[in-house]
């Protein structure tokens, strides 16, 4: 039987489009997370960014890859049912973290989460992954916006550098343009959220945000974990994370002192 949290529908959903939302997920730890973000934010790690293009207002902090230096963080990945509902949509034995990720839009921060998809910038492939992204605060307008189904396109979306617009990686053939789902008609799909809710997406889904014009902060923290079939791969150029020193072989699963199992059937 699945996790109390989630239905059979909202498994199949999840295999279907990819992208299915969860209330609750994180209701019992808003609070945990609310502390170890304001200590993330006072003391930020190797991979924080302030992202601010010429002309947006606002403040948009994102960092990511710090679960095992901010013991509430570690908390909520050890003890929320996080895991258990991740094995379940996955439909996955064992479940594994990758990293954590914590994005914060400051009232009044004009500048948008430019549409992207995640896996092209990872050193992991598979169809066993899982992204969870929870608001701490009530958002509407600053929700995760998805486009159903994107992560079984032909090709992987070009990943680009946020503020500067530039690509990631070298070789552009590999990958198909960003596109603009609003011009090209695409369905979007967005919830209005309260803190703890989540979206559950495939590493391969495609998804942006607005800018927060609200008077309240938006922040959300982001949990991504991986399943039995994920498996290192080389890409291009630097990954992020960029994980350096790994030491781990293309094909290889990723190495369990770094990259922990945290749930098993």
């Amino acid at each position: 039987m699945p996790s109390p949290l989630i239905t059979p529908e909202d498994i199949a959903t999840y295999q279907r489009d990819g992208v299915v939302l969860i209330r609750g997920l994180f209701a019992d730890h808003v609070d945990t997370l609310r502390k170890g973000v304001a200590r993330n934010m006072e003391t930020p790690g190797p991979y924080a960014s302030e992202n601010k293009k010429d002309g947006e207002s606002g403040r948009f902090f994102d960092d990511y890859c710090n679960w095992q230096r901010i013991p509430e963080f570690e908390e909520v990945i050890r003890t929320s049912p996080a895991a258990e509902v991740a094995a379940d949509l996955m439909q996955s034995q064992e479940v594994q973290v990758f990293h954590d990720h914590v994005l914060v839009k400051e009232p009044g921060t004009s500048m948008a989460t430019p549409w992207h998809t995640d896996g092209p910038y990872y050193f992991v492939e598979g169809k066993q992954t899982v992204s969870f992204w929870s608001p701490l605060d009530p958002v509407k307008e600053a929700a995760l916006r998805m486009v159903a189904g994107s992560h079984n396109w032909e090709k992987p979306v070009l990943p680009m550098r946020w503020v500067s617009e530039e690509s990631y990686f070298p070789n552009v053939d590999d990958y198909m343009p960003v596109p603009d789902p609003e011009a090209e008609g695409m369905t979007i799909l967005e919830w209005q959220m309260e803190p703890g809710d989540a979206v559950a997406f495939n590493y391969g889904i495609l998804h942006g945000a607005r800018g927060n014009t609200s008077q309240t902060r938006r922040r959300a923290f982001s949990l991504r974990l991986v399943g039995d079939d994920a498996r290192y791969v080389e890409r291009p150029g630097r990954t992020s994370p960029p994980f350096p020193d790994h030491d781990m072989q293309e094909g290889q699963r990723l190495r369990e002192d770094w990259f922990p199992v945290i749930w098993g059937r």
